[in-house]
């Protein structure tokens, strides 16, 4: 069965094995997410669960959005997004809550974002070109350097070159990332390495396509300690 739920992310850390080895951790604030429509292949051509995730006031809401959530009879949301459903998997039912509960430590999750604006960049930056040389006064060490013949092949620059262009502020799913705690009463996922998105974006996290999950004596062990004020905003 897949798991899927929203949250934030809410930055990096690092925590530590019983042996003192230091594993760098994303935190993730994700659910509760409460299920507000199902989508069936008889009705919508496709089979897929609509879930909500974080509060939103009445006030805010258009009048399309308001009438939506009192016909499903949930409370309002700020997000909403679909999750496709594998063939002949079951569909929760509406109004049902999804929270971390649902995801085990030592398995494979894909987190999907937005990644880091960064602007116009040049191709060291965007594409790790190496810089030229700075010796005797050269100042062209980062330029891009040649993108083409002029007369042979007849198109100059081919499709696809590498070259200085928008970098970032885009959808970006890092794939295969180990679960390696969850704390249910705090909402928190511990995934292994960085995943896309500033601190407080959101996310979606479900069970990885791709990739086999680790046996469980190669799954760290890990302990969670908070200080004062932890899940307090601090």
């Amino acid at each position: 069965m897949t798991s899927y739920i929203l949250g934030r992310k809410k930055g990096m850390t690092q925590l530590f094995t019983e042996s003192g080895d230091v594993v760098p951790v994303t935190v993730i604030e994700a659910g509760p997410c409460v299920v507000t429509q199902v989508r069936t292949i008889e009705q919508d051509g496709y089979s897929a669960v609509q879930m909500g995730f974080g509060s939103a006031k009445e006030k805010h809401l258009a009048k399309p959005q308001s009438a939506f959530f009192k016909k499903v009879g949930v409370e309002p949301v700020r997000v909403l997004r679909e999750q496709r459903l594998a063939q002949g998997e079951a569909a929760p039912t509406v109004g049902s809550k999804v929270t971390v509960e649902t995801f085990k430590i030592g398995m494979l999750v894909d987190v999907t974002g937005t990644m880091k604006g960064r602007g116009f960049a040049g191709t060291v930056k965007r594409h790790g070109f190496t810089t030229g040389s700075k010796t005797h006064g050269g100042m062209s060490y980062r330029r891009p350097g040649s993108i083409g013949a002029a007369a042979d092949p007849a198109k100059g620059v081919q499709k696809g070159r590498r070259m200085c262009g928008h970098y970032g502020d885009a959808r970006f799913t890092q794939k295969n990332l180990l679960l390696v705690a969850v704390d249910a009463e705090r909402h928190l996922l511990f995934v292994r390495g960085a995943v896309p998105g500033y601190n407080g974006a959101l996310v979606h996290v479900r069970t990885a396509k791709t990739g086999k999950a680790p046996s469980a004596d190669k799954v760290p062990t890990l302990a969670l300690s908070f200080g004062p004020g932890a899940g307090k905003g601090e």
